[in-house]
């Protein structure tokens, strides 16, 4: 039989809707039968869990292509890349002063026939800055999937054209969307058409594409979500700032959060050794949240490739040490 806390993560994971740690937990009681010489087991064990996992990524794959999009759009379709996510807020560490605001938006956006009583909107225009890996994008991803909401990239390699007034013409068409398509909509890497108009050395169709922005923003009136991101904020024109109804900073891990995100990727697997934390924590000051999450990852794939059935926490430790 496979460990208790083995069969205890696979249950939890199946009722938070944790698919990764779902299976990451069925193969790691695959791996136990495997050790034990209970070979035959392990084996149907892995085909279930193999037959299992096509299957779920069939059915996402399914859902993602059921956001409609009109074929007609096609221009669209150019400028927007759309997918249905499968994460939530509770997958994220987040300081304090990040989750605060982020719920805030999701208990507004759920009581919008409320608020539409009393002639008020609820909070859905988001800057998110901060440096690089600190949770950004994945915020977009984590907001829609606690609204059920579909999350639409835009492509801004597709929005800026060389050609006059063309680039206004395509953000139009975004704004449009969002109130045909109701979703949430990322402008990542903001820093790039939100820079400052009085920059000498922007070209003239930036500057206008940024006008055009201010525009649409101030207007818009639909209810999609609209989330802006950049790693610098402090070349954003000041004119943004007060278009958004939030404006939240995204800091690097404190030595709190690198324990909390270092346990919760690896609560799924029993350690070898009982780790020092506060020590990890300190080694991995300075790495942002993305670094630190693939360095769990890859202590996860050296046991399983050394077909070991325990983390050794010495391979997390060299892997943050790659990273710093």
């Amino acid at each position: 039989m496979a460990a208790t806390e083995q069969i205890k993560s696979l249950i939890k994971s199946f009722g938070d809707g944790d698919a990764d740690r779902f299976f990451s937990s069925a193969l790691q009681i695959a791996a136990a039968e495997a050790q034990k010489g209970h070979t035959t087991l392990a084996q149907e064990l892995k085909a279930l869990i193999d037959k299992a996992k096509q299957n779920h990524n069939q059915s996402f794959a399914d859902r993602s292509r059921t956001i409609p999009i009109l074929a007609s759009q096609r221009d669209l379709k150019e400028l927007l890349d759309v997918f249905q996510p499968k994460i939530k807020l509770k997958d994220m560490v987040l300081h304090a002063d990040v989750r605060e605001p982020l719920e805030k938006l999701i208990a507004e956006q759920k009581n919008w026939q409320l608020f539409q009583q009393y002639n008020l909107s609820p909070r859905r225009k988001l800057l998110l800055t901060g440096p690089p890996g600190c949770g950004k994008t994945m915020t977009a991803q984590a907001l829609a999937g606690e609204l059920g909401l579909p999350v639409f990239i835009v492509r801004l390699d597709g929005l800026v054209s060389k050609y006059m007034g063309e680039s206004i013409a395509k953000l139009t068409m975004i704004f449009a969307a969002m109130n045909q398509h109701r979703g949430v909509y990322l402008f990542d890497e903001f820093d790039s058409i939100g820079s400052h108009r009085n920059t000498g050395h922007e070209v003239g169709e930036i500057k206008r594409v940024l006008n055009s922005f201010l525009i649409n923003i101030e207007k818009d009136q639909s209810n999609s979500i609209i989330i802006a991101a950049t790693n610098m904020p402090e070349v954003l024109d000041k004119a943004l700032f007060r278009r958004f109804d939030d404006v939240i900073q995204y800091p690097l891990p404190t030595a709190e959060d690198i324990i909390s995100i270092i346990k919760k990727h690896l609560q799924a697997f029993s350690i070898l050794k009982k780790p020092n934390y506060s020590s990890i924590a300190q080694m991995a000051e300075g790495l942002n949240y993305s670094d630190i999450v693939r360095a769990c990852e890859d202590a996860i794939k050296e046991m399983l490739m050394k077909g070991q059935t325990k983390i050794d926490i010495q391979d997390l430790i060299h892997g943050i040490a790659k990273r710093k």
